[in-house]
């Protein structure tokens, strides 16, 4: 030791006033987190013997740096993840009762939407004309209670302008379909917000899904939110034009709508990706195949087109919502031709009785939400145009020869199930129309477009790329048996050997 600071004098005045960045304790270095080590294990300065080995070692800590760097980044990240683990105690995996009881209630949320589409087929939804979220799950009692609601039933225009000779039975009719789909839908909300209170409190989900919960919950409580005031809107007389058929707002009914369906595809998407998670951490190296394939560059248009399918096939259910809502389905009860042409007249179809602005600047627009012809026209061509879009996806499937190799099985059947929702719900809307709306036909054809929606997030959970987490996860077999490793592994040896010699 004398001897080195006789050769290096200078080394004894110039070792303390060193950057302490140049030197890292070994607690440090064993430590995952730099920043969790405490400071005071660093606050000693550096010996002159450790200034010497650094010096020494440096050719070979500088050759082997690029290649150690993403080694060393990943032993962090996967540090932090298990610290941050432990602390939260949240899995890294949801549980599979989890995706279980989001298919389930899923289902339930399709059961309700078809439920609501009797309740306004057969004009029952005006019937309750108070919204009483926890009393108005009580069935009326008593006869006396009966004659209550009837009364409140009588002050609305429904009951004024159509339904005028109905009698306490028949009132009790439609009273029960919409008390039915109110009682419904509180079923829902309180079998979701109960499991996710649960699922939450025993750490049975991952942070991120407990997010995804919550919100969903948020959606249910606004959905009933949206509802009632939807059934607001056909309870007042000044939305009516004098002698015009009372009924609920068209854009409400479509919002009401719109939102069942995005409950209900957060649902289905959630419990889907879940199921799939537990696939492919089940089976890693079969999970990495279909990794690599849905990468391939020749899948790139395909997920686009299914994501734009998706929201083609959306956007169709809602124009039919606006259908309904104005009953713009009685008129022009024939396919394809409406009328002498395939379209109507263009002033039938721009009428200004429906602008409400003198300068007409609003009349493209207010036809095309509130002009029956046109709202029909507009829903006939967004449901030719997808069933087009489906049939072109899937001859694009077998005659694209770079997908039809790469596809995966799976996405590949749902390409067919998707053909075989837009045949059925094409012929249901065209029988529909030409029988003038029956209860039965007008039911099923809602729930075709929501049958054909689900066929397409189906096909989306098949061909999206997992979380990082799972990518992380599938790929840890192979970080440790890659080439690289070896070699890094010994170069850092050598470092070491090195050390020891001095």
């Amino acid at each position: 030791m004398a001897s080195i600071f006789q050769a290096f004098p200078q080394l004894r005045t110039a070792a303390p006033r060193l950057s302490r960045r140049l030197f890292v304790c070994r607690p440090c270095l064993s430590s995952p987190i730099p920043s969790a080590v405490s400071a005071s294990r660093c606050s000693s300065r550096p010996s002159v013997l450790q200034s010497v080995r650094w010096k020494s070692t440096q050719p070979l800590r500088s050759s082997a740096t690029i290649e150690a760097s993403n080694v060393e980044r990943a032993t962090l990240a996967e540090g932090a993840t298990k610290s941050a683990s432990r602390s939260s105690s949240f899995p890294e995996t949801t549980s599979k009762s989890v995706a279980y009881w989001l298919l389930g209630s899923a289902a339930s949320v399709f059961g309700i939407v078809v439920f609501g589409g009797l309740t306004r087929l057969t004009e029952s939804g005006l019937s309750i004309t108070e919204w009483r979220p926890v009393t108005g799950s009580l069935w009326p009692m008593n006869e006396a209670d009966w004659e209550s609601e009837f009364t409140k039933y009588k002050a609305s225009p429904e009951f004024a302008q159509l339904n005028s000779s109905m009698d306490l039975s028949d009132f009790k009719h439609i009273y029960f379909m919409e008390w039915a789909h109110r009682l419904w839908g509180r079923v829902i909300g309180i079998t979701f917000l109960l499991p996710t209170a649960y699922f939450i409190a025993r750490r049975r989900v991952a942070p991120s899904m407990a997010w995804k919960l919550v919100g969903i919950c948020g959606m249910i409580g606004f959905q009933g939110v949206i509802g009632w005031w939807m059934v607001k809107s056909g309870l007042k007389d000044d939305l009516f034009e004098p002698g015009s058929h009372p009924r609920v707002s068209q854009y409400r009914l479509t919002a009401h709508l719109g939102a069942a369906f995005t409950v209900y595809c957060s649902m289905l998407l959630t419990g889907l990706s879940i199921l799939k998670e537990h696939r492919m951490l089940a089976n890693p190296a079969k999970a990495t195949e279909t990794i690599k394939a849905l990468q391939h560059p020749a899948l790139r248009v395909f997920r686009g087109s299914v994501v734009g399918l998706t929201l083609l096939v959306f956007t169709t259910a809602l124009s039919g919502a606006l259908v309904a809502g104005l009953d713009a389905g009685l008129i022009y009860n024939e396919f394809p031709w409406m009328g002498l042409g395939l379209a109507p007249p263009k002033k039938e179809l721009f009428d200004p009785f429906y602008s409400h602005i003198p300068d007409q600047s609003d009349l493209w627009w207010r036809n095309m939400l509130e002009n029956p012809s046109l709202v029909q026209l507009d829903h006939r061509i967004l449901a030719t145009t997808t069933f087009t879009a489906i049939l072109a996806l899937f001859a694009y499937t077998r005659f694209a020869k770079g997908v039809r190799t790469t596809l995966p099985k799976d996405a590949d059947k749902g390409v067919l199930g998707m053909v075989h929702l837009v045949s059925l719900q094409v012929t249901l809307g065209i029988s529909t129309l030409i029988y003038m709306v029956p209860t039965w036909l007008a039911s099923a054809h809602q729930a075709g477009a929501l049958a054909l929606l689900t066929g397409a997030v189906v096909l989306y959970s098949r061909i999206s790329i997992p979380r990082r987490v799972i990518l992380r996860q599938i790929m840890k077999p192979q970080v440790s048996s890659s080439p690289a490793v070896p070699h890094i592994a010994s170069r850092l040896e050598a470092v070491k050997a090195a050390e020891k010699t001095l």
